[in-house]
């Protein structure tokens, strides 16, 4: 038997969602059945919401409801700092961590030739623009241990080597409690060519 057309097409959205199978679709769908209907409208208009209200903020181009968002407004917030990430769900890890009070900068990718994203591409001028105009003292390089997350890192250090301001990255390593068979080549390898003295 099939679903109705309104339920197999809810399916259907769902099943747009990254990490939603078949099963996981139908059972959401299903499950919006016997929700209430104010429940219900709460999720609709939050679902149109979110095309129509968030924006990106005109600093950092992290994600926003206003012109700028909480951490480029905030006063508390060290404005010498930047760190800079490759997608604005980097700076939601950040800030649960909690020990980070600086500012923030969204490349919206990384450099990656073969996939034709070159650094024009992505947010690297105002970066520079904001290094330039703004009081900065330290950049800090907050992407992924990857050959596009390294390369990125050496092209924004080069550029940036002019400027009178450290440049950082930060450490990649071996996690805490994992056993040394399951941990990557590449992961292992930053590991040593990062690793610090003890004694």
């Amino acid at each position: 038997m099939n679903y109705p057309k309104t339920i197999k097409d809810l399916i259907d959205c769902f099943k747009k969602l990254p990490g939603i199978g078949e099963k996981t679709a139908e059972r959401l769908a299903l499950s919006t059945l016997d929700m209430d209907d104010e429940i219900l409208e709460v999720f609709s208009s939050s679902l149109k919401n979110i095309k129509t209200k968030i924006k990106r903020c005109n600093v950092c181009n992290n994600l926003s409801e206003d012109e700028l968002c909480e951490i480029c407004k905030s006063s508390n917030r060290n404005k010498h700092t930047i760190c800079v990430v490759e997608e604005p769900k980097n700076i939601i890890i950040f800030e649960k961590v909690g020990t980070y009070n600086g500012l923030y900068h969204v490349l919206d990718g990384l450099i990656s030739p073969l996939d034709g994203i070159n650094p024009q591409d992505i947010n690297i001028d105002s970066l520079l623009k904001r290094v330039k105009e703004e009081d900065i003292t330290e950049v800090i390089l907050a992407l992924k241990p990857s050959i596009e997350g390294e390369t990125t890192s050496l092209y924004i250090s080069k550029i940036l080597e002019k400027e009178n301001i450290k440049i950082t990255k930060i450490a990649h390593g071996i996690p805490i409690g994992v056993d040394m068979e399951y941990i990557d080549t590449l992961t292992l390898e930053m590991a040593l060519e990062d690793r610090t003295s003890i004694s």
